[in-house]
């Protein structure tokens, strides 16, 4: 969990943290509970606090450091189990978000920290979000950026010279890509850019931590997607190269680093995930699949203000890994065969996240279970969580305006205010009472607002609650009339005050329904 987790002593000195997520409390639970295949599957769930070390904790409940989560977590016999897991907390989650209103998105994720083999983020899009998805609009695909890839359209492979062999080339100033494509006159989907880091992959046994120096090679125009290569990696972090770190692995500066000549580390078991390296000290060389089958392109020659032409991925330079390690760009074309769609890319905010934890805590904390034929094995497990606190943000975010926000009815802390423009007035006081009464008969939730405050102030301060609908209370009741006003058109109407109540009730049961069909 890095430095997101908060660590503590207590008075004696020993080592606390504060939970951010519970998977290896439930699995030391379930080590003491189950003992047989016939007590699963079983879901056990919990609405608790949780904990963040936020660095820059912001935006009211969207990033904090204490927030309230509804979680749960499956344990099912095999990976059949934990399919019908996911599938029935999908279909629940969907049920859930859209009982509240919330005008969402499932997307494809990156599991992260939390492991396992598959993961689905529920996101709603707005301006505030701090994700990036991107989606076709055509067949409906969505993904976090952190997981999403797109099929590139051909490029043109520019003419080789000379003999067609790697040429060293002059390119005084030219550390940039912007430079580079404008010297050589080509685009930059034409050069080979190079990201060196260190990536950090656990400890040894007197607790160093382990850096491991990588090059990640793809084209210019595109940028490294670091949660991709982490997980490629199965590495926890990376941090960009220092000085001596290029000198020691590329013997040249940043701005000229290039694939020619490097020998990468290699894989000594490469079907697995994560890998596992060779223990030379060289460079573990990854190159992103857009490379695959390119030709005479332009890269930097490890050298300062040279670059090399004519290179060839395969019959130049070889890899570690190669992988999609970039980030998709809007406009590119969606990955799904057959479909002629373009990618958008939009902000978003997660509202949910579900998992597939294989036996990723059963297995490393010794939870175990009897299978039909009496041996030992490990529970499959799944993950599932909700953001109570990020459902009101991001309703908030979805329906709002220069005067405030409103709320759907089903979150929002009341369905109507009944607002008694003037309080002193007993006959103003007295329509307002009894419809309330009515409203309340109805079955609705009712505010009535009798405060002896100005009508302006009232009105300001029901927009700023959320509340769906208002209704006025004024001198128009003398005429046997109300206003009702609607919070998410900012519309008004004059209503009679002996239909006003069932109005209202036939409002509010339709917003229901249509939100219960979303």
């Amino acid at each position: 969990m890095g430095d997101n987790m908060f660590r503590l002593k207590d008075r004696k000195g020993a080592d606390l943290c504060l939970g951010m997520t519970h998977e290896e409390v439930m699995t030391t639970i379930a080590r003491g509970e189950l003992r047989s295949y016939k007590q699963l599957p079983q879901i056990w769930y919990q609405i608790q606090t949780k904990f963040r070390d936020e660095p820059r904790p912001k935006a009211g409940l969207l990033r904090v450091r204490q927030f309230i989560m509804k979680d749960a977590y499956s344990f099912d016999i095999n990976e059949a189990g934990l399919d019908e897991s996911f599938n029935r907390h999908d279909v629940a989650y969907r049920t859930i978000f859209t009982r509240c209103g919330l005008k969402f998105v499932a997307v494809e994720a990156d599991s992260g920290a939390m492991g396992g083999s598959q993961s689905q983020e529920f996101m709603v899009y707005t301006d505030a979000g701090e994700d990036l998805i991107a989606s076709c609009p055509v067949c409906g695909y969505a993904a976090n950026l952190e997981k999403a890839t797109s099929r590139l359209d051909p490029v043109e492979e520019i003419e080789p010279t000379s003999d067609g062999n790697p040429e060293l080339v002059h390119t005084p100033g030219c550390a940039a890509i912007a430079d580079v494509a404008a010297f050589f006159k080509i685009s930059p989907a034409s050069d080979i850019k190079c990201v060196a880091y260190m990536a950090e992959r656990g400890f040894t046994g007197e607790g160093h931590e382990i850096w491991l120096p990588v090059a990640a090679f793809l084209r210019g125009d595109h940028q490294v997607n670091e949660t991709k290569l982490l997980g490629l990696l199965g590495a926890s972090q990376v941090r960009p190269m220092h000085l001596e770190e290029l000198e020691k692995y590329f013997h040249g500066p940043a701005g000229y680093l290039g694939p020619v000549g490097l020998k990468p580390k290699q894989v000594t078991n490469p079907g697995s995930s994560p890998p596992a390296f060779s223990e030379t000290g060289e460079l573990v060389v990854v190159i992103d699949r857009s490379l695959e089958g390119r030709k005479n392109m332009v890269c930097g020659a490890n050298k300062l203000d040279y670059h090399q032409r004519n290179v060839t991925p395969g019959r130049d330079f070889t890899w570690t890994l190669i992988a999609d390690i970039r980030s998709v760009n809007e406009g590119e074309n969606c990955p799904k065969d057959g479909c002629a769609g373009k990618l958008v890319v939009g902000t978003a905010v997660e509202v949910g996240h579900i998992f597939k934890l294989g036996d990723k805590y059963t297995q490393s904390m010794g939870a175990r279970v009897l299978d039909e034929n009496g041996k030992e094995v490990a529970p499959i497990m799944g993950c599932y969580g909700i953001g109570i606190e990020r459902i009101l943000t991001a309703a908030i975010e979805q329906s709002n305006d220069a005067n405030g926000f409103w709320l759907p009815v089903s979150i929002a802390p009341f369905s109507v205010v009944i607002t008694i423009t003037n309080s002193a007035d007993t006959a103003l006081r007295a329509a307002g009472e009894k419809l309330a009464a009515d409203l309340e008969s109805a079955g609705l939730d009712v505010l009535l607002d009798d405060r002896d405050e100005r009508a302006g102030v009232k009105f300001k301060d029901a927009d700023l609650v959320g509340i769906p609908y208002r209704i006025n209370v004024g001198k128009k009741v003398a005429a046997g009339q109300v206003e009702l006003v609607t919070r998410a058109t900012s519309t008004s109407e004059d209503v009679a005050l002996s239909e006003v109540a069932e109005l209202v009730k036939k409002r509010v049961q339709e917003e229901l329904l249509l939100e219960a069909s979303f």
